[in-house]
């Protein structure tokens, strides 16, 4: 049945630039795929800002909605795997880059990208995480999987002011690391510690990288930032120490030695929350749902309107948010 609902949509004009307008379409606009959902909320991760703005290495096809994130519940389904009426949770693959994501009232999208949201979760919850929490999931879990643990010293958290770092300290507190927290806003030190920060440092402390090993420190790393704070952040790793990277807020590459890895043993994870297997990701939901679940997961949120999208992606493009932003996205 054709359902009229309202979408941020990006349009791409003759001279190239970027306009961003809260438009009406029709689920006749959406893509092919097996599951139709109607979007009860939605949340704003930088990739969003990122193709808000014509961001190429996001999207490349205008006009388009973006939102990397969905949750809501199943009013179409071609897929025996899902009922109407079903609770589910959608990030990442292309949502929001190449397909129209999740800041539309309404999606539609193959089967394979779908998944049954855990009862233990709300649905502004399981928001609340996004892919955010999903990527701070999957590189806690790696921590955890490689001999971390709370016992060994503190656990360094880069950009963690952001969706992922906020989410990260949050679930490393929960449990019992001794968290340290890097941010360049000073600002923030009584938010980060209000989530479970034992001790926040200013990032700036991180960029040298000017020596091939510093002094033991960290017995785990969540990394989002890259560049000479991934670089410093590897360095100073105790002996066996497991760094994760996900991101790359302050560059797309670094530079080491090769002495953290051949003196100390240090490990070095890659994190991918965007093409990983339903397998995986399903024990993440799953684990934020159960032994990772924040007890006020709902501090770090600030929730918005559809209406006040735009704007929050532009204080998002200049580091002026923090924690996660959810849009509820039923009509005002």
């Amino acid at each position: 049945m054709r359902q009229e609902f309202k979408a941020l949509v990006i349009e791409k004009s003759e001279d190239k630039t970027f306009s961003r307008h809260i438009k009406t379409r029709t689920t006749d606009d959406l893509p092919a795929g097996e599951v139709l959902v109607k979007v009860a909320y939605s949340s704003l991760n930088y990739k969003d800002a990122l193709s808000a703005t014509g961001n190429p290495g996001v999207s490349r096809n205008f006009p388009h909605t973006p939102g990397i994130d969905a949750v809501g519940v199943v009013e179409a389904s071609d897929s025996a795997a899902f009922s109407v009426g079903d609770e589910v949770i959608v990030t990442s693959y292309d949502l929001g880059m190449g397909t129209a994501g999740g800041l539309g009232q309404y999606i539609r999208v193959p089967a394979a990208w779908v998944l049954k949201k855990p009862a233990e979760l709300s649905a502004i919850e399981a928001m609340a995480y996004g892919t955010a929490g999903l990527t701070a999931a999957l590189m806690v879990g790696a921590l955890l999987d490689n001999g971390v643990t709370a016992d060994k010293g503190p656990v360094l958290v880069t950009g963690a002011t952001g969706g992922v770092g906020s989410v990260a300290v949050s679930i490393l507190a929960k449990l019992g690391f001794q968290v340290t927290a890097a941010t360049g806003k000073a600002t923030s030190t009584d938010f980060l510690k209000s989530i479970g920060a034992a001790e926040v440092i200013d990032r700036a402390t991180l960029l040298d990288a000017s020596k091939p090993l510093f002094k033991e420190h960290w017995a785990g790393v969540v990394d989002v930032v890259a560049g000479d704070t991934l670089s410093n952040a590897i360095k100073s790793c105790q002996y066996n120490g497991v760094v994760t990277a996900s991101g790359l807020v302050g560059a797309v590459d670094f530079t080491t030695s090769i002495f953290p890895f051949i003196l100390r043993g240090v490990r070095l994870i890659g994190i991918d929350s965007v093409e990983c297997s339903m397998a995986v990701r399903m024990k993440a939901w799953n684990n934020l749902a159960g032994a990772f679940k924040v007890d006020d997961i709902m501090q770090l949120v600030t929730e918005i309107r559809l209406e006040q999208v735009e704007e929050s992606l532009m204080n998002m493009l200049e580091g002026k948010s923090h924690g996660r932003i959810v849009v509820n996205m039923a009509d005002s």
